[in-house]
């Protein structure tokens, strides 16, 4: 009879920890070093899920990967420019008289939020249409407005602003990919409409927007001449700025560009309009959204892509869409803002769900996809920029390719991540982060807080489900 080999044990013991993080959190808690791996079950174990993914990123993959590419130079290559600013009514394809564009999925009024309606009431109020908000109510009621989800009409809106025929807009023209876009004024921070505020100071700021700021900018700029856009938000993201969150550089750099030609402003109300840019640092924020309007509208004609090119939020309901001519809204319940940062006295149980059109940002290499270099978004985030680069880093594993003008020095220069992929999203279980601010869920009292929203997967699925039903 042979002796039984003698086993020796090591005296050290590295530890990989594949999945739940439980184990490797208990080995680390023991004093041993462990290394994780984020690995989780594709398509969340859906055997529907699985078999489309086994699909389009088997035999239906070629095809879909040559549509991408084509998605992601257009993302890339497109020049949007600042032309002008005009009224909406007189520019927005498709608006009536009585339109009022709201952010996110097309949504019945009896289904919006608390702050969605007030915005749509003070809209109301500004166009003149009637004198208090009490009255605004029951004009939406006896349908004597239109109300219409601004993607549809080639607009985007930050929050929960909403916009009429009278509101000033900003023009912006992507040549290269045949189209134009548009978005409000940004109306600064405190009582206003965008933050869900319907009072006579919210008002009152709509109104100044218009007769004042409106006026004044596009004279500016009709004296300066075209904008390159993102040629500005490029040299702001080594600045620290997002493009999202955090616009204070680029918003720097815009206002310093009009400067020679707004001091030349003839209008009355040209001081107060420069006390007002001075003091509004998220300026450049609906400016930019325009510009990433643009670029995936330009995209939106590419059949058979698996990168979503509409990701918007109403504060009730999330809503994707992908490219083609057959391609629809995938609509879900909108989520609370997960990693967030509250003002004293505020909190989750007083915060509307995410909302607002600025989403569209993070399709286009902004927002989280540059978070890594920005010490703003850090601080949602735990603090560290190590948290900040990993937001960008869980972004990276579900777009396609990357960014040719945004580019993050803290990682050696790599351009931010572009082309959210539907079956990357649907296979990792990881969704696009979006940087966003706080709004109260029923006071009418504005901002409670800023954070960074985990979109919900069920919407990105079901655009997976029908991309599959699509590709023959």
């Amino acid at each position: 009879m042979k002796t039984p080999p003698v086993v020796d044990l090591p005296n050290n013991i590295d530890v990989v920890n594949v999945g739940l993080p439980l184990f490797e959190t208990a080995i680390r808690n023991q004093g041993a070093p462990a290394i994780g791996v984020d690995w989780r079950i594709p398509g969340g174990g859906a055997a529907d899920v699985i078999a489309v993914l086994s699909r389009l990123l088997g035999p239906k993959s070629a095809q879909i990967d040559r549509a991408n590419a084509e998605v992601v130079t257009r993302l890339n290559d497109g020049v949007p420019m600042l032309m002008s600013i005009d009224q909406a009514g007189s520019v927005v394809p498709g608006m009536g008289e009585r339109t009022v564009l709201h952010c996110g999925p097309a949504i019945a009024w009896d289904d919006m939020c608390d702050p969605l309606q007030r915005s749509i009431k003070a809209a109301i109020v500004a166009e003149g249409w009637t004198a208090d908000t009490a009255t605004a109510e029951r004009f939406v009621a006896l349908g004597e407005v239109e109300l219409r989800p601004a993607n549809e009409l080639s607009t985007v809106l930050p929050m929960a602003t909403s916009i009429g025929p009278s509101a000033p807009v900003y023009v912006v023209e992507n040549a290269l990919g045949g189209t134009v876009s548009y978005s409000s004024i940004n109306q600064g921070s405190g009582a206003v409409q965008w933050f869900g505020v319907d009072n006579d100071e919210a008002i009152d700021r709509l109104r100044f927007i218009r007769d004042a700021v409106g006026p004044v900018l596009a004279g500016a700029i009709a004296s300066k001449g075209t904008v390159d856009i993102l040629a500005l938000a490029a040299q702001g993201v080594p600045m620290g700025d997002d493009v999202h969150m955090r616009v204070q550089a680029t918003t720097n750099l815009f206002l310093r560009d009009l400067l020679p030609y707004l001091v030349r402003s003839s209008h009355t109300a040209t001081p107060e309009v420069a006390t007002f840019l001075s003091s509004n640092h998220l300026m450049f924020l609906n400016l930019v959204m325009a510009a990433a309007k643009a670029l995936v509208d330009s995209a939106s004609s590419v059949e058979h892509s698996s990168i979503v090119t509409t990701m918007s939020r109403n504060g009730a309901t999330y809503g994707v869409r992908l490219p083609g001519a057959k391609s629809r809204w995938f609509v879900t319940e909108s989520p609370p803002v997960q990693d967030a940062l509250y003002y004293p006295g505020f909190g989750p149980e007083t915060s509307a769900a995410d909302i607002g059109d600025s989403a569209v940002l993070e399709l286009i290499g902004l927002g989280s996809p540059a978070a890594a270099n920005s010490p703003a978004v850090a601080g949602f985030l735990g603090g560290r920029m190590s948290n900040a680069i990993a937001a960008t880093r869980s972004m990276q594993r579900i777009c396609v390719g990357e960014s040719t003008r945004f580019r993050l020095p803290i990682l050696d220069n790599v351009g931010t991540p572009v082309g959210v992929d539907v079956r990357r999203v649907a296979e990792l279980s990881i969704t696009p982060a979006v940087n966003t601010g706080i709004i109260h869920a029923s006071a009418g009292t504005g901002q409670v807080g800023a954070g960074v929203a985990w979109a919900p997967i069920q919407c990105f699925t079901d655009a997976l489900l029908d991309l599959d039903r699509r590709i023959a």
